[in-house]
């Protein structure tokens, strides 16, 4: 797994968010467009995507998108 095929992932989740926005180093909480749904819609696309179980304590532990990419990766 690579972190730009994550990356390209979650910009898929997204509806209003500029792609130039989302990169490893980005704090995912400080998009204007995360919420409880977007939240559940990461689930999800872990689930799909990488058959990996992502908890909302993994989400809460995490403040990056590597952070998240680091524990899929883990896990996967």
């Amino acid at each position: 797994m690579e972190i730009k095929t994550f990356l390209d992932n979650f910009v898929d989740i997204l509806d209003d968010t500029n792609a130039n926005l989302v990169q490893a180093e980005t704090v995912f909480r400080d998009l204007e467009e995360w919420d409880s749904l977007t939240a559940l819609s990461l689930i999800a696309m872990a689930d799909e995507e990488y058959s990996v179980k992502l908890t909302g304590d993994d989400i809460k532990s995490s403040t990056t998108l590597q952070d998240i990419f680091e524990i899929i990766s883990n896990k996967a």
